[in-house]
């Protein structure tokens, strides 16, 4: 009897082993360059066969896949006929990797996918395509697209590191309700600093007021900017996150005091524009103001990356950074998720779970 349960074991064994090497993977080709604000006939939605794993690889499945404004501004970089750019939490089914065992989370840089065959090593920059997730504890594991991942760290390195802020001083953010910008203004609060948000709605105004503990909030859709920051930053503005570029920004930039920092991390004002994006000329303030104003790709930070999300999750822990996800269900919605937060319809990460 005893026997006959072990060949009944080692059978399904062999079976399910068999299943596991061979599965489908979903995938959204990039099937056109946009033009102007992304179309759904851009993209086309396939089924591949994923080969079995060799030596040094390993097969992972995605669990939750982000969607973030970078996407837009570097399309133009993605060759047609690929799968679409994008992060994902991925787990690894299968692995002849020892550096990425079995039944570990991974953040993999495998874009629009459910299933990649991969091997784990960094891309000739040095960037790496996967890292394995570090212990969160109970936190969802989504976190590590967000406030534990690229975003997280694009707004701790990003605001710290180039805006330098000192308590007492000023702080502006646009895209205020975003990913970034809502963890920017939070930490701006932790270093002691006046917090003001820009956003698209009272509703994300008054999570940024109310929850997060911005001081204010101005609604760039419907107020009065000019007169806005006058009552806000009666002093002035010492430090701006930058992430939408525009005439908002070389509004801002006016009202900013002598040796005021900015940090630029986006223009997502103009990423749909078939045109160049016009605005005021900012040399003005830059010049008379002397202010410094510096862009940067957070990946700069590689050497520190594990740094920032440890940070990050002592603040959560601590019960001072708080953070929101837009979760859209299933992965055909990708395309609806992207356009979406695109035209500000998420509040917080906007995160699609397969």
């Amino acid at each position: 009897m005893k026997v006959l349960q072990l060949c009944s074991s080692k059978l399904y064994l062999k079976a399910f082993n068999y299943q596991r090497r061979n599965i489908s993977a979903k995938a959204f080709i990039f099937q056109n360059q946009f033009d102007g604000f992304p179309k759904e006939s851009d993209f086309k939605l396939v089924k591949e066969e994923l080969p079995t794993i060799k030596d040094g690889e390993f097969l992972a499945a995605a669990e939750y896949l982000s969607v973030d404004p970078y996407m837009r501004a570097y399309a133009p970089r993605v060759k047609t006929g690929k799968t679409f750019m994008g992060s994902q939490v991925a787990k690894i089914l299968e692995s002849k990797n020892p550096k990425f065992p079995e039944g570990k989370y991974i953040v993999g840089e495998y874009g629009w996918r459910t299933h990649t065959v991969a091997s784990g090593k960094p891309l000739t920059t040095g960037v790496p395509t996967a890292w394995l997730i570090p212990d969160i504890g109970k936190l969802p594991k989504s976190l590590a697209l967000g406030v534990l991942g690229m975003p997280g760290n694009t707004a701790y390195f990003g605001f710290l590191e180039l805006c330098l802020p000192q308590p007492g001083e000023t702080v502006f953010i646009t895209g205020a309700a975003g990913a970034v910008g809502s963890l920017v203004g939070q930490i701006a609060k932790i270093k002691g600093c006046r917090a003001v948000g820009l956003a698209g709605s009272d509703e994300k105004g008054k999570w940024l007021v109310n929850e997060l503990g911005f001081d204010h909030f101005i609604n760039y859709k419907t107020d009065d900017i000019r007169k806005k920051i006058k009552e806000f930053a009666p002093q002035g503005i010492d430090c701006y996150f930058d992430n939408v570029g525009g005439e908002i920004s070389s509004t801002i930039m006016l009202y900013m005091n002598l040796f005021g920092r900015i940090s630029v991390c986006g223009a997502i004002s103009g990423y749909n524009e078939t045109k160049p994006a016009k605005a005021s000329i900012v040399q003005y303030p830059l010049t008379f103001n002397q202010l410094k104003m510096e862009g940067f790709i957070v990946h700069r930070w590689l050497d520190r990356w594990f740094e920032g999300i440890e940070q990050n999750k002592k603040w959560i822990e601590e019960g001072k950074l708080k953070y929101r996800e837009t979760v859209t269900d299933g992965f055909e919605n990708m395309f609806k998720a992207f356009t979406d937060m695109l035209q500000g319809g998420n509040t917080g990460k906007a995160i699609v779970k397969v």
